[in-house]
């Protein structure tokens, strides 16, 4: 067996640092044996202190109190093993060497019990995953406890799922381990799901966020008046401007028009017309002035909301409570922003986000 000067300047390496003189320390007690016969020099009572894997396995007796006490780290290159014996002794660990000797360096702490060199470990992993290496940092997170980093890896196949069924490591994985190839299918399938469910109730909220400003408009046209249309008892000012929700206000006013002069509606045969009972109905089970409000049918609807229970009475209490929740949370949205607005001019930061 060999003992290479790498070894030895390992003391260099822990005795100091930038700012500090050189510590002295007794003669190393222990050897840690690497795969390639490598034997590094180290103290037992640091290695214990490290990790409670080593202390375990340095307080077992020894059959011969002469011999020397070796401690066997096999299966990974002796670079890592020296990396790793590093950090036992400095908590610190190069970016270079993390690199290097990531994944071997994440299965050792893991092994030996080290969670310092495990968290650095799976954060610098989990910023260099690639469609290649996820497969590979996917087993060795599953086998080492790292919930987060097979999570991160778990979404990167799943985006990324073509280029990674084209790898070596995917077709490594059908061969020797169905049951993982399993679970992300079925992961990638709760995703897409997650993602279609997403996507719908995002669409859901941006057509009763629309409501609520059909709402706010309708009730705007009807009580101040807006370009072309307004109040029974007043016309809109001809230098009026337009209204801030400009696009929703004349599709209404449109609307308005048409309701005020179609002749299908008497039958119910206009959809446009329908449209706008519907509107006026959810103004109306929505406003709560209807004694005083102005918008046309208002107190009508109420009251004949009070004496009919229709059969899909529940289904328009959810609606119209969705599109209150719409309002009020576009409401505090605004408020929001305008407070961000106003920081900003008190910073001069106009035209920037805080």
């Amino acid at each position: 067996m060999k003992t290479s000067p790498i070894a030895y300047d390992l003391y260099e390496y822990i005795t100091s640092t930038e700012s500090d003189p050189p510590r002295e320390l007794p003669e190393p007690d222990v050897y840690v044996l690497t795969s390639d016969g490598l034997r590094i020099p180290a103290h037992s009572s640091i290695l214990a202190s490290a990790s409670a894997v080593f202390e375990s396995i340095i307080e077992q007796p020894r059959k011969n109190r002469s011999s020397e006490r070796v401690i066997r780290i096999l299966g990974v290159p002796q670079d890592a093993v020296v990396s790793f014996v590093r950090f036992l002794y400095s908590s610190r660990c190069e970016e270079e060497q993390l690199e290097l000797y990531g994944i071997h360096l994440l299965a050792l702490s893991h092994v030996y019990l080290v969670p310092q060199l495990k968290q650095k470990c799976v954060k610098n992993l989990g910023q260099r995953l690639t469609s290649e290496n996820v497969v590979d940092v996917l087993q060795l997170a599953k086998l080492c406890d790292a919930p987060d980093l097979y999570l991160k890896c778990l979404k990167l196949v799943s985006t990324h799922f073509k280029a990674v069924e084209a790898t070596e490591g995917w077709k490594f994985l059908q061969d020797h381990d169905p049951h993982l190839e399993l679970d992300i299918l079925q992961f990638i399938d709760e995703d897409e799901m997650r993602k279609k469910k997403s996507r719908k109730h995002r669409e859901a909220q941006s057509l009763f966020l629309q409501l609520s400003e059909a709402m706010e408009c309708l009730q705007h046209i009807c009580t101040e008046g807006c370009t072309s249309v307004g109040p029974h008892d007043m016309v809109p000012g001809k230098k009026k401007g337009p209204c801030s929700k400009f696009s929703t206000c004349q599709g209404i006013q449109q609307l308005i028009n048409h309701f005020a002069t179609c002749k299908k509606r008497v039958n119910g045969g206009c959809l446009r017309c329908k449209r706008m009972w519907q509107l006026l109905r959810l103004h109306s089970s929505i406003c709560e002035q209807s004694d005083s409000c102005k918008v046309p049918l208002c107190r009508q609807f109420k009251l004949k909301i009070l004496q009919e229970k229709k059969k899909d009475d529940l289904r328009w209490k959810l609606l119209v409570k969705k599109v209150v929740s719409a309002k009020t949370i576009s409401s505090l949205s605004l408020t929001k922003r305008r407070k961000e607005e106003d920081q900003r001019e008190k910073l001069g930061l106009r035209g920037y986000r805080l």
